[in-house]
């Protein structure tokens, strides 16, 4: 069998494996990137990009939608229509663009890419099986990368498969379903309920939990929760999915009292999240130490066995690509002997709903379970001028700090275009910012970022605008 060797072997071509690759090539190591379906990994093909473009087609059309009723702005349309197969085809041409963009910096960067899967053989050897149907072969390197991502979690009573979607093919709709059930209040399963609902569809969501996003504090899942019932979104919590009926038409679902009842359903999207694609690919050669489905590492990364490294989903939560990306940047740091660890004082992350959802670092229950005496206080936008006048009113911005110093532990915001806030919060946090230092800081007017500023004065006591 034909075998060949490298210095640095990156097995998968998501966020985290392609930065690895190309920050290693920058640093004169010589690097293989494996991949056996698409550069860019499911969060640029299948997930975060895909979605995000499905959510501007949804709240465009939404946008007309109300324009052609009595809008206050005095604007006026005719009736609007979508057609489902353009609006794909152009969520398709953004992650196109993007994946050639990806390739063209691997091969500006001189990292060589091949495309297959590849199955270990052991800590130092990788069999690659060419996609084009060739014949395998292998590869050996000194270290070896695991980026192989994450999977969508089956539902057993609810396999994949006809009217039973995963998210990957509900961003991919050749036609829009009469009425979609969504299984899971996460933020993947309401980003895409939200979607359906605003392109006309009519959407029930059933939750396992008490409440729609359980992953987030009440206070600041309220505001989505409110805006599902005006989308006219019927929500299901406390509901456990028993499956389809046997017309294979409806699910049923059954509340804590043991009561049952079938939901129409032409679709039904299950999106009780994601877990390590660990298994199918030999990983279990190497006898890695473990978290369940996630491999186990370090603060740099190392697994349980010298030199091979593990990074993004496959590591476990937070499933996040701009932490797989951090992860692959630092581990290409490492091998060419550069002293790193990754230690962020704070991960970013964001749900996509409308409206959305920020946090970053401790929220107040966090915090209290930590056992820090911290203060807290939020600052609506109801009260800032810039939301008023994007018909955005709903939400706030609401800052954590230490009572004894003032040092920030947290944000959280919830509202429209809050996503873009993230990264004043991330760095905030990063540089040890207290609330006077936040609140010193000349924010410019009018902006939705006046309210980072308000709620770090009103956490002090002297807020202006409330």
């Amino acid at each position: 069998m034909l075998t060949e060797s490298t210095t640095l072997l990156v097995v998968g071509g998501g966020p985290g494996g392609y930065v690895a690759a190309i920050r290693a090539a920058q640093l004169g190591i010589a690097t293989v990137l494996v991949e056996g379906e698409y550069l860019g990994g499911a969060c640029l093909n299948v997930g975060c990009i895909p979605s995000k473009a499905l959510i501007h087609v949804a709240d465009e059309f939404d946008k007309t939608r109300h324009f052609a009723g009595a809008s206050p702005l005095g604007i006026k349309v005719e009736s609007p229509s979508l057609d489902i197969a353009k609006a794909v085809h152009w969520k398709d041409g953004v992650v196109t663009k993007l994946t050639s963009g990806v390739a063209a910096l691997l091969k500006k960067n001189g990292v060589r890419v091949v495309r297959g899967w590849a199955r270990i053989v052991d800590g130092k050897t990788v069999e690659l099986r060419p996609t084009d149907g060739g014949d395998p072969w292998r590869i050996g390197c000194e270290h070896l990368l695991l980026a192989t991502g994450s999977v969508s979690t089956p539902l057993p009573s609810l396999p994949f498969g006809g009217s039973v979607v995963s998210s990957t093919a509900a961003l991919s709709p050749a036609t829009l379903p009469q009425r979609l059930v969504v299984v899971g209040a996460g933020y993947i399963g309401l980003e895409l309920g939200i979607v359906y609902r605003k392109l006309g569809v009519e959407v029930a969501v059933v939750e396992m939990q008490s409440r729609v996003l359980p992953a987030y504090d009440e206070e600041l899942t309220r505001p989505v929760a409110a805006a599902l019932r005006q989308l006219g979104i019927e929500v299901h919590p406390g509901c456990a999915v028993r499956g389809l009926n046997a017309a294979g038409n409806a699910v049923r679902i059954r509340n804590l009292a043991g009561e049952e009842r079938e939901l129409p359903a032409d679709r039904v999207l299950v999106a009780i999240g994601r877990q390590p694609r660990s298994v199918g690919w030999g990983l279990e050669t190497l006898g890695l130490a473990m978290d369940g489905h996630a491999v186990r590492v370090d603060a740099e990364c190392r697994t349980s066995m010298r030199n091979v490294w593990a990074i993004g989903d496959l590591t476990g939560e937070p499933m996040l690509a701009h932490r797989a990306m951090a992860q692959g940047e630092m581990v290409a740091e490492i091998i060419a002997g550069k002293k790193r660890q990754f230690v962020p004082a704070a991960i970013p992350a964001v749900c996509f709903t409308d409206p959305e959802i920020v946090v970053v670092g401790m929220s107040p229950p966090d915090a209290q379970a930590a056992g820090l005496d911290c203060i807290h206080a939020l600052f609506p936008f109801a009260a800032n001028g810039r939301a008023l006048t994007l018909e955005a009113p709903g939400g706030f911005v609401r800052v954590v700090a230490r009572r004894d110093n003032h040092l920030i532990v947290g944000w959280q915001a919830v509202g429209r275009g809050v996503a873009e806030l993230a990264a004043a919060f991330s760095q905030s946090i990063e540089m040890g910012a207290c609330l006077e230092d936040i609140a010193g800081t000349i924010h410019a007017h009018p902006t939705l970022g006046e309210a980072v500023q308000e709620a770090a004065l009103r956490a002090l006591g002297h807020a202006v605008h409330i």
